[in-house]
């Protein structure tokens, strides 16, 4: 039997993942100081890399500490959640720790996450502590913003709950780092995702909770997140909150009924709106000097236009979808066609 599993999700990460097995490497050597008996696998699923990623893995294969095998899996089919189904299928424990190849846990990470999901069966999902490495300096104010980019920080654990005792609670814990049980995930989430990455974990726990498990905040599961120049570019900063921002409808209607969600579009654009008119009030001055500043606004824009952007992906794809099936038939129509004047042609009288 395995206790735990570490999962690594990886895309052409040869300049990562040596990083992340050397952290993993350290929690082995602390579970043996505190004689911690824990039988725990390695599992990375290489999510269709071109680079020399597999490579990499297979060297660390033959050195590695044969009671925490490493097994590498290749998963064609591009995508976080391809990664990770593929990582629940391919797991031989009960409790999944995911990590991706930017994430760094500490050296009591596996000890504390396997702690808490033994303690507490009721559980599906929990997360801890994740805290920023930055290559280059963040702009101003960006703790602000943090939580976006999977970094959260708490002294106490806590469950997040239907009243939401506090509003930092409001916000799932991140997925950098997360361990999901994988009862909850079979009996939880959906074959398939409807969220593209900026809101796909928020998709997955939303089911995950909905199904009756809990899900927690566990302070003692610590790692750090790399955040590499390029995600604190102007350019990217902007496309990513505003991408963020365009998924707001969808991840909000997630816990309404079918008949409830039409109705709470209204109050979300109220809402919404004043938060605009708020943030201008508050910000306008600083617009042309601060990036943050600038960041959220274009989050909250992008937030009041999704639901009218939502409605136009759908009638999009409904029209496309129409297309093709008349299309189809037309084009049945056309081989029965064909096939009878052959028939005719064929014909001796």
């Amino acid at each position: 039997m395995v206790d735990f599993t570490v999962a690594i999700c990886t895309y052409n990460g040869e300049t990562r993942i040596a990083d992340v097995l050397e952290k993993l490497r350290e929690c082995i050597k602390y579970t043996k100081i505190q004689q911690q008996k824990i039988s725990w696998e390695i599992i990375i699923i290489d999510n269709n890399s071109n680079d020399n990623t597999a490579k990499i893995i297979k060297k660390y294969q033959s050195k590695w500490d044969k009671n925490h095998p490493i097994k590498y899996y290749f998963e064609p089919r591009q995508g976080l959640a391809f990664a990770r189904k593929c990582a629940i299928k391919k797991a031989q424990s009960e409790l999944i720790g995911f990590l991706d190849d930017d994430n760094l846990p500490f050296p009591n990470w596996v000890t504390a996450a396997y702690t808490f999901g033994k303690s507490h069966p009721q559980v599906g999902a929990y997360g801890g502590q994740s805290h920023g490495i930055f290559e280059v300096t963040p702009p101003p104010n960006f703790e602000r913003v943090a939580s976006f980019f999977a970094l959260k920080k708490a002294k106490e654990a806590f469950c997040y709950n239907e009243k939401y005792p506090s509003v930092y609670q409001r916000v799932y814990p991140v997925g950098a780092g997360i361990v999901i049980r994988k009862q909850a995930w079979l009996e939880s989430v959906l074959e398939s995702v409807t969220l593209p990455q900026t809101g796909e974990d928020v998709e997955m726990l939303s089911h995950i909770r909905k199904n009756g498990w809990q899900i927690w905040f566990v302070p003692e599961m610590e790692i750090e997140h790399k955040i590499y120049k390029y995600r604190l570019e102007k350019d990217y900063l902007i496309k990513f909150f505003q991408s963020i921002g365009l998924t707001r409808y969808q991840t909000r209607i997630l816990n309404f009924s079918q008949w409830q969600k039409p109705l709470v579009i209204p109050f979300y654009l109220i809402n919404d709106f004043k938060k605009i008119i708020v943030h201008l009030l508050k910000y306008s001055l600083v617009l042309q000097t601060d990036i943050i500043a600038v960041c959220e606004l274009k989050f909250l824009l992008a937030s009041f236009y999704s639901p009218i952007y939502n409605c136009w992906q759908y009638l999009r794809n409904f029209r496309k979808n129409i297309l093709k099936l008349v299309l189809s038939i037309l084009g049945n129509n056309k081989i029965i066609f064909a096939e009878s004047v052959r028939k005719v042609h064929r014909t001796e009288f």
